[in-house]
């Protein structure tokens, strides 16, 4: 039995419906005002819980082989304090106490470098350190952006043509395909070079961020127009939302992170990548063409 967490969103949702495709026993764990009518069609064992609550968590785990944890506090709008760091560790422990086999754990691209002003990597980073230390056998996977998070602008894009760019054009980044991050998720617990391992996931290009909208022109033909307002603007809209909700300032700190650096995989690290999943990645152009093209 595999157990998922946030498998209502991007990435959740494709790990369980790849597990059922394989006719593989799953958990899903997901709140009762989540839209899980689609997994339980497709045999998912729904299981009805909140990740804030220490014995919702151990519930979850009772009978469970395999954890992939690919919930976030950005899918449930609360604290990475509450999700992202304390609902993993407990999980971690419960998964401990249950004999789990294999967690897999969902981090980010970037983890190690300290960016403070971000709790959610802070917290990643963190839970990281946990898992290593907790005696379970792992897969820590460090995605770089999805590219399921970019239909929406894409969406738009074919409507108007225009691309909203805050910030640096330049900087680098490695889209990975939201298909194949969920299909090296699954395969991670049988494959023995991702065992114990901290392994980044990106796209098999170094994009800078300014290709995404010649990317989007090339699949719906048709000129982009690129609205690119300064990083500066920015931080002071998150200046001034501070001035009256603290926490949502806060929130945003993670946002400023991703907007000011870069987040790329070399291409010896998708080489790595591709030999111990035996895949070959898909670009961002293919995997908006698979979706909205046509």
């Amino acid at each position: 039995m595999y157990l998922v967490t946030g498998a209502t969103g991007g990435l959740g949702r494709r790990v369980v419906r790849l597990l059922r495709d394989r006719e593989q026993p799953v958990r899903a764990f997901t709140r009762l005002t989540s839209n899980y009518s689609e997994l339980e069609q497709r045999g998912a064992q729904i299981c009805i819980g909140d990740l804030r609550r220490e014995k919702d968590i151990r519930r979850a785990c009772h009978g469970v082989r395999y954890v992939i944890s690919a919930h976030g506090s950005s899918d449930s709008g609360e604290t990475a304090q509450e999700t992202d760091y304390r609902a993993n560790v407990e999980l971690i422990d419960s998964a401990k106490e249950a004999g789990v086999l294999h967690f897999v754990f969902i981090s980010v691209l970037g983890a190690d470098r300290g960016y403070e002003e971000s709790p959610v990597f802070k917290a990643k980073r963190e839970v990281e350190k946990y898992l290593q230390g907790s005696g379970l056998n792992y897969t820590i996977l460090r995605p770089s952006g999805f590219a399921s998070n970019l239909l929406p602008a894409a969406r738009r894009f074919r409507q108007t043509g225009i691309y909203l760019l805050i910030g640096d054009s330049k900087t680098r980044t490695s889209i990975v395909s939201t298909d194949d991050l969920a299909q090296i998720t699954v395969d991670s617990p049988t494959r023995e070079g991702a065992r114990n391992q901290i392994l980044p996931v990106g796209g098999p290009e170094v994009l800078r961020r300014d290709d995404i909208p010649k990317i989007f022109s090339r699949v719906f033909d048709r000129e982009p127009i690129t609205v690119n307002p300064p990083l500066a603007l920015f931080d002071g809209v998150r200046t001034g939302i501070g001035l009256f909700d603290a926490q949502a300032q806060n929130s945003l700190g993670t946002l400023r992170v991703l907007l000011a650096n870069e987040f790329f995989c070399t291409p010896a690290e998708i080489e790595h990548l591709e030999s111990i999943f035996e895949i070959k990645m898909e670009t961002l152009e293919q995997f908006v063409r698979r979706y909205l093209d046509g």
